[in-house]
């Protein structure tokens, strides 16, 4: 479990050590010296190369994240196939080449990747995160010590060919949903939370809660304690008021008769609730088809006094309803985008 206190061994020094800064002759594409770039405590790289930045967590620290994928693969030795065969003055450019079409995402975080390893080296981008590739296109490309960049290649493009395919399949998602808004779920891998969240923003789509600390969401079990809807809400607007806070309120519906209940209480009290989500009212028929009607009647009972959202709309099916503040939350299998790397001697 990641947080503010996880404690990171130290890298080999295999990682860690850095030859003297080599000239290079720069080209009239824009280069990166991350060195420069990002910080030591929470690193960010220059705003020019960022463009979309990630989200923001209290806890969550990218350079821990960062140092946990290496730490993994270099375990307490380092890269013994490169110390063998890799001589450690040896200068190579590498290049990025695409293996399939679709969005690219995680060049920022590749910055940060080199950076920890190496902040010698020098990286170029050709393109920045959320634009189109095609297979074959060269996309970037970096120079400097070998050892560095073979030491860093697996690490950077596992999390660059993770996030180009979350980033690409959003962005099908949200041209397909709009006007609606693609949302993700906390259904996130472990550790990954904020990375993939990341690649949701630059693939079109927008962030759900964070985390259980920046969100209330009332959902079916908080509604069983509590004793029924009128009640979870009760309990959120007094929590609200005692401790004194502000943010969003989501409550889960299943009926439309839940629905009623949520617009009668806040016909009749001020209340916290900013969102309803709408569970399950699509409803799967023979042969692929969906029954949307209980779905359109609950946008209709709302009629835009709260944001509304659903959660049963598979890819493939995906349902646009006439409403500006509706959205969309969906959870999918992550299929990578396949990237390489190819040293030029």
């Amino acid at each position: 479990m990641l947080g503010s206190r996880c404690s990171i061994p130290n890298l080999p020094s295999t990682y860690t050590s850095v030859p003297s800064r080599s000239s290079l002759s720069l080209s009239s594409r824009r280069v990166i010296n991350m060195s420069a770039t990002i910080g030591t405590k929470n690193p960010r790289v220059s705003l020019e190369s960022m463009g979309i930045k990630p989200p923001s967590h209290p806890t969550y620290d990218l350079k821990v994240v960062i140092k946990l994928a290496l730490a993994e693969d270099s375990g307490d030795r380092g890269d013994v196939t490169c110390m063998a065969t890799v001589p450690t003055d040896m200068e190579v450019e590498a290049h990025f080449l695409a293996k399939e079409d679709g969005v690219i995402a995680g060049i920022a975080l590749a910055e940060m990747i080199f950076n920890e390893v190496d902040p010698s080296l020098k990286v170029e981008w050709y393109q920045k995160d959320g634009d189109n590739i095609s297979k074959g296109m060269q996309f970037g490309k970096v120079y400097g010590r070998a050892h560095s960049i073979v030491v860093s290649e697996r690490v950077v493009l596992n999390f660059m060919q993770r996030m180009s395919g979350i980033a690409t399949l959003t962005k099908a998602m949200a041209d397909a949903a709009h006007p609606a808004y693609i949302l993700e779920t906390r259904k996130t891998a472990p550790g990954l939370r904020l990375v993939d969240k990341w690649a949701v923003l630059i693939g079109g789509g927008q962030n759900h809660r964070m985390g259980l600390f920046d969100m209330v969401m009332v959902k079916d079990n908080h509604i069983s304690v509590a004793g029924g809807v009128t009640n979870a809400i009760q309990a959120v607007d007094q929590f609200f008021e005692q401790k004194n806070l502000q943010m969003g309120v989501e409550i889960e519906t299943r009926t439309l008769e839940e629905v009623k209940e949520v617009l009668n209480y806040a016909s009749q009290k001020k209340t916290s609730v900013t969102r309803i989500m709408l569970d399950n009212m699509v409803v799967p028929l023979p042969e692929g088809d969906v029954d949307i009607s209980m779905l359109k009647e609950a946008v209709d009972l709302i009629n835009g006094r709260f944001e509304t959202e659903d959660v049963a709309v598979p890819w493939g099916r995906l349902l646009v309803l006439d409403v500006g503040k509706h959205k969309h939350r969906i959870s999918f299998k992550v299929n990578i985008l396949f990237f390489s790397v190819q040293l030029q001697l």
